[in-house]
């Protein structure tokens, strides 16, 4: 046995994958990601599969009232066809990053796409909303293939730090622009195909990424990996899957419900399971020693907090565009656009601020402007306009910008790569549970004080029950209402209804930014400013360090390997 680059290379695959190590701090060059084509052409490849992974997290929102017209779904329905893909895209991350790690990134995202591909087609042609439902689900199975594969082969491609840093940051920025743009593209598509055109659009780009995979990504695995742990996937899958259907349903129920209180409580015993019995396990799936590095666990923390703003601000901002100032869906997702543009101007960029000043301050002062857009956008009023909250929407972009790239360089430059495929899972279970629990919470929140102003007004004026509950269950439900009353009584309920809401939604935002203080507050007490050095057995056994020097170097010496 010989080693390369610290990873034991035998025969067959491990050799192929000594061959495309990058050279470590002797000087030697770093490799393309294969003898066939250069890293960039990769990386491309993988962000253009990630943008449709993220895209689907909000493109079919628009689509709700489409679906209601042309599938005759209930609002049960549309929820499972919304959550549907978010419970079990959670729900097999872990597990699916792990099996990258153990049988080849490659394969697991090239079986990711192929997934995804039969889900889109399966959900466009959908005669009925369980079929529908079902569809989604299995496109949440692609996509919790996709998603950590994309990350840790790029974290195999790119070895040393800054340039692992900027090629993070190019990620970051797409999948946050995927998130973005959902309800821009999925309104353009709706004004000019049919409804199954927002999943049919994934076709095309996923027979492209599977086409550019066999020769543009190089394949890789943890070539020490043990048996596999059934155990504990099945308990990550239950635990992810329940806690999150538990939070998803706390949006639209009280969060001390039956359903919400079993579902949450159920999901964390479960998850809490899985930490004994991988504490426990010969042969775990996730190894929890890497929680006990802040570099790693702080930024898991930072990235989910961050990821709560963005999602709770689109989840009530659309709303606010559509419902208040009479936007239609697709020039609501136009005015959202400016947080997309930032993201993906400024996530490339932060890792030169990174080695500048340091992880910290840049990530502090990242949730530094998200509380501050935060509580712009909540100084609103109901006389407020467009412009009012354009500013917001910029400052929130460029905060999440600089925090999203260096946290997710922080999560995967802090384990080692053998173990990307786990890592880059943990950060994508962060990253939907943070969003999840956004909606969830900011959506409360709103709901809550806009109930209970506009329920005060109308017990005054005696409404029927069944209208009563039309009008507190949504804005839209009041303006709808409103339109048939009409006349001077349905325009002082449309403005009625106006204020309570701006009133729901100014809490909701003010709430955000105060969590997102206190993530900055975390950050700044938590967060190591570089990565760790090496510790000494580290060191014996020629591990590098890779340590940001700040000029773009790599500090610490190499060890001779043997």
């Amino acid at each position: 046995m010989m080693r390369a680059g610290g990873i034991s290379v035998g025969s067959g695959e491990e050799r192929d994958l000594a061959a495309e190590l990058p050279g470590e701090a002797s000087g030697a060059p770093e490799p393309v990601a294969s003898r066939r084509a250069p890293r960039a052409l990769t990386l491309a490849v993988l962000c253009v599969t990630l943008l449709i992974v993220s895209l689907d997290n909000t493109i079919v929102n628009v689509a709700l009232p489409t679906l209601v017209r042309e599938l005759h779904a209930s609002s049960s329905q549309l929820q499972w066809i919304v959550d549907a893909y978010a419970v079990v895209l959670a729900g097999l991350l872990l597990v699916a990053g792990s099996m990258g790690d153990r049988v080849g990134r490659k394969w697991v995202f090239m079986g990711g796409l192929a997934c995804f591909a039969v889900g889109s087609v399966a959900a466009a042609f959908s005669p009925t909303p369980h079929w529908l439902v079902a569809a989604r689900a299995v496109m949440g199975a692609g996509a919790a293939a996709i998603m950590p594969s994309t990350l840790s082969i790029l974290t195999n491609i790119y070895r040393r730090p800054g340039e692992r840093a900027r090629a993070i940051g190019i990620w970051s920025g797409t999948s946050g622009l995927g998130i973005a743009i959902g309800p821009i593209v999925g309104g353009w598509l709706l004004a000019h195909f049919w409804w199954g055109s927002i999943f049919f659009v994934n076709l095309p780009l996923a027979i492209f990424g599977l086409i550019a995979a066999i020769w543009l990504v190089p394949n890789s695995r943890n070539p020490s990996s043990e048996r596999p742990d059934p155990f504990g996937a099945l308990l990550s899958i239950a635990g992810m899957a329940v806690l999150l259907w538990g939070i998803i349903e706390a949006s639209t129920r009280t969060w001390t419900s039956p359903p919400v209180a079993t579902g949450v409580a159920t999901g964390l015993v479960l998850l809490a399971g899985f930490a004994v019995w991988e504490r426990h396990c010969s042969h775990p799936m996730l190894d929890l020693s890497f929680f006990r590095s802040r570099r790693f666990s702080v930024a898991i923390g930072t990235v989910s907090l961050v990821i709560f703003a963005l999602m709770g601000l689109l989840f009530v901002a659309t709303q606010y565009l559509q419902f208040t100032l009479g936007y239609t869906a697709l020039q609501s997702g136009l005015r959202v656009a400016p947080i997309a543009l930032v993201l993906l101007v400024v996530a490339p960029s932060s890792s030169y601020l990174v080695r500048w000043i340091g992880t910290k301050v840049v990530v502090a002062s990242g949730m530094g402007a998200v509380a501050i857009g935060l509580f712009l956008f909540s100084r609103t009023t109901a006389s407020g306009s467009y412009a009012h909250v354009f500013p917001a929407f910029l400052i929130i972009g460029f905060g999440t910008a600089l925090v999203m790239a260096p946290t997710t360089e922080s999560i995967m430059g802090s384990v080692p790569r053998e173990e990307a495929g786990v890592a880059s899972g943990t950060n994508s279970a962060a990253l939907q549970l943070g969003g999840a629990l956004g909606v969830a919470v900011l959506g409360s929140l709103l709901n809550t004080r806009y109930q209970d102003r506009l329920t005060t007004v109308l017990n005054r004026y005696h409404v029927p029950t069944a209208a009563a509950q039309y009008v507190t269950g949504s804005l839209g439900g009041a303006i709808a209402v409103a339109a048939k009353i009409g006349g001077a009584l349905g325009h002082s309920l449309v403005h009625v209804a106006n204020r309570a809401f701006i009133s729901g939604m100014d809490l909701a935002l003010s709430i955000g930014a105060i969590m997102a203080v206190i993530g900055a507050v975390l950050v700044i007490a938590l967060l190591p400013a570089r990565a760790d050095r090496p510790s000494p057995d580290a060191a014996a056994r020629g591990e590098r360090a890779d340590v940001d020097c700040g000029g773009g170097g790599v500090c610490g010496t190499p060890i001779s390997r043997s």
